[in-house]
């Protein structure tokens, strides 16, 4: 029996898959509940704490469910692993623009960048390992530090394009909120009323638009002052347009200019923009389409066209030219 899955590849890798699942739900389970006991000394610290120092809600806010990556990176952490970054604040940034505002989000991006730097050579060794006639050790060392390259850079590309594809919605979208708070305001609202009327009114055709108006208005209620809670929205967004839009919006309110004749300005501009935008998508697309015409249908065509011509060649002018 044992002869039989030495000799079976496919046992082999079945094998030693089930064993690496096996010992990877084994670390996870021991990380979940070490960290369901570190959790349960917080919750009595903080209670403590609380008692001490009689502050009431203190415990409820500290009291917030982390996700599972938030509890397995501070697992990480507790056992002396920094998961910090020399560039925090701008990677805290970049993380917000792609749409991960929680605190722990550095900390688990830092946490896949390692782990994937070491899954991707695991995998590929696992698979190297059991064929037949394993790849030299030359190869293996330089397909693992590519693999191991390819890991540092994947959490990186997958945030920028999750933050290009954000930002093309937001700017996508915020004219036609700019359209509805001009509406709002002609009609007598003020700016916190209209930041929340086009927040509900466009939560579903424009979600992302509408969190931001949306935290803006709550921090608004907060206590916040204007300039506060616009310049937190265009950190947040991460656009341009929105940038110029709460500069516009603070220069108003310090200058005491009316914001309405600004909305409709700025608003007019937004739609001229993304007229241009689509216009540009659209000129575009007979130069993106050339390049599948050139390189599936040109050689066929060539083919077809010739393919007479040569089969004439070989029936009678080759045998002409060789005397046959």
């Amino acid at each position: 029996m044992l002869e039989n899955i030495l000799a079976s590849n496919v046992l082999q890798a079945a094998i030693l898959l089930a064993l690496f699942v096996l010992v990877v739900v084994s670390v996870f389970i021991t990380l979940l509940l070490v960290d369901r006991r570190s959790s349960v000394r917080n919750e009595l610290r903080t209670m403590q704490d609380s008692m001490a120092d009689k502050t009431p809600g203190l415990s409820a806010y500290r009291d917030e469910k982390q996700s599972a990556w938030a509890s397995i990176a501070d697992a990480v952490e507790r056992t002396g692993l920094h998961l910090g970054d020399s560039r925090d604040g701008r990677l805290r940034q970049k993380l917000i623009s792609a749409g991960f505002s929680s605190p722990a989000a550095p900390r688990i991006y830092t946490l896949a960048r390692l782990a994937l730097i070491f899954i991707l050579p695991a995998i590929y060794l696992l698979i190297a390992l059991t064929r037949p006639e394993p790849p030299s050790f030359f190869a293996i060392y330089l397909i693992g530090s590519f693999l191991g390259l390819l890991g540092l850079m994947l959490p990186s590309l997958f945030i920028t394009a999750k933050a290009d594809r954000r930002r093309e919605a937001v700017v996508n979208g915020f004219p036609d909120a700019l359209d509805l708070m001009l509406v709002c305001m002609e009609a007598g609202l003020a700016i916190e009323a209209a930041l929340d009327r086009v927040t509900r009114e466009i939560a579903r055709s424009h979600r992302l638009v509408a969190t931001l108006l949306g935290t803006a208005v709550l921090q608004l209620r907060a206590g916040a002052t204007r300039e506060e809670a616009f310049r937190r929205m265009a950190d947040a967004a991460g656009v341009d347009e929105i940038r110029s839009f709460t500069t516009l919006l603070i220069q108003s309110d310090k200058l005491g200019t009316s914001v309405s004749a600004t909305l409709r300005v700025y608003a007019e501009e937004m739609r001229e923009k993304r007229r241009m935008r689509a216009e540009e998508k659209a000129y575009r697309l007979p130069v993106l389409i050339s390049i599948p015409l050139v390189v599936f249908m040109l050689p066929t065509m060539i083919g077809v066209i010739m393919l007479p011509a040569g089969v004439r060649m070989v029936r009678d002018i080759f045998p002409m030219m060789t005397g046959g």
